[in-house]
């Protein structure tokens, strides 16, 4: 007795969402087995007597669809056993279409990343991944859902809420970098089929727009490094000093400043991992520098800029803290720029593209250091930089002033 193949709308299980999924129930030899589908549907759009999506079923066709390439599949199989002359259970038939893996929901992946985010120390990242979550989760009301169904109609009607939310077109590009970082995940770890990967036909990049400049030119950069602090506030003094050093020691952000401690200076050369990329960075020590670092070096504190102290912090407090100072920071290096007459409202990332900035109009090639830091991969700049030669980049950086 040859088995019978039919997707059904399971009544008998309801979702959080109020929605029933759709399962296939194969029937041989009165023997039922389920399978779900990983899809589901309001019971309102579908047709129970004809045991299919009504016609105004959102995303009918693509329902239709799915349900007719799972059919095929077990159709396929129940022919290839009976040429064989194969017995066959409603069980392994099952097991013969479907992957052993168990599914996950888009939901369980995202949880999961986040905290392995998380467990890495990369909880900026992660706080990025869960702001991504949470805007999708606004959007849908839940992520009890399947990668499959994130097509591209899916995508756009997702960009469309997000532009009715009035966010910038760069702040969407991110919701979607990241969105289709975490789709790779799943297509990596067997979750979805590589047929199913929306973001082909789906380009993230046209969400792209060029930002404005954040760089200054040299001269405005040396009237900030010289700008007097003898009477000034400690922290003010500090902003222009952690400024000073970032540009003249390769852009260097904040963050990573605030984690040096003498271990990162070897002999004539200043050596760090970058929090953000976990690359290796090795550039020399300008006299600068070194006058800065000797300035704030305690034999009291592990860390060299006064950012961090010695008390135990959880990695959470350890973000607020930093944030907390380069606010404060920030805020000095704003005053003293329209103080300056400089235009552009100063920063710390300032002196990070104003590095890059000086560098590229000294010579330095656009492959190694690009015009800005606000470009597609910060990972590909700092591949370029790790294998550039020390000679050459010693050479260039004694333009910097």
């Amino acid at each position: 007795m040859k088995a019978t193949v039919n997707v059904l709308c399971y009544r008998s299980k309801t979702l959080s969402n109020g929605e029933h999924p759709l399962m296939i129930c194969v029937c041989k030899d009165g023997k039922r087995k389920y399978v779900g589908l990983g899809i589901s549907v309001n019971p309102k759009y579908w047709d129970f007597k004809k045991n299919s999506p009504k016609r105004n079923c959102p995303n009918r066709e693509q329902l239709i669809k799915v349900i007719n390439e799972h059919e095929q599949k077990y159709a396929e199989c129940v022919l290839e056993f009976s040429a064989e002359n194969r017995e066959y259970s409603s069980a392994s038939l099952i097991e013969a279409v479907v992957p052993v893996q168990k599914a996950r929901t888009v939901g369980e992946l995202f949880n999961e990343y986040i905290a392995q985010l998380k467990d890495e120390g990369r909880l900026g990242y992660a706080l990025s991944v869960q702001q991504v979550c949470n805007s999708l989760l606004k959007y849908r009301g839940h992520l009890d859902i399947y990668f499959s169904e994130i097509d591209v109609n899916w995508l756009k009607a997702y960009e469309s809420w997000l532009r009715c939310c009035n966010l910038a077109d760069n702040t969407i590009g991110i919701r979607f970098r990241t969105l289709r970082a975490v789709y790779n995940l799943a297509l990596a770890e067997g979750i979805v089929k590589v047929d199913c990967y929306p973001f082909k036909k789906y380009k993230v990049s046209k969400l792209h727009k060029e930002t404005a400049k954040r760089a200054i030119t040299k001269e405005q950069v040396k009237q900030v490094i010289e700008y007097d602090v003898s009477r000034a506030r400690f922290y003010k003094r500090l902003a222009v000093d952690m400024f000073t050093f970032s540009y003249l020691m390769g852009g260097i952000n904040f963050t990573d400043m605030a984690f040096l401690t003498d271990k990162n200076f070897d002999g004539e050369r200043l050596v760090y991992i970058r929090q953000k990329t976990k690359k290796l960075i090795m550039l020399p020590l300008q006299e600068k520098a070194v006058e800065i670092v000797n300035r704030y070096r305690s034999s009291q504190r592990k860390y060299v800029f006064p950012v961090l102290d010695n008390r135990e912090r959880t990695p959470r407090q350890i973000r607020n803290r930093i944030y907390d100072v380069l606010d404060n920071v920030n805020g000095y290096l704003a005053d003293i720029g329209k103080e300056l007459g400089i235009e552009l409202k100063i920063s710390s990332y300032v002196a990070r593209h104003s590095y890059a900035t000086v560098l590229k109009r000294s010579g330095v090639s656009t492959s190694v250091i690009s015009e800005s830091l606000g470009h597609s991969s910060e990972r590909v700049t700092q591949i370029y930089l790790d294998s550039f030669e020390n000679r050459q980049l010693n050479d260039a950086m004694k333009n910097l002033l």
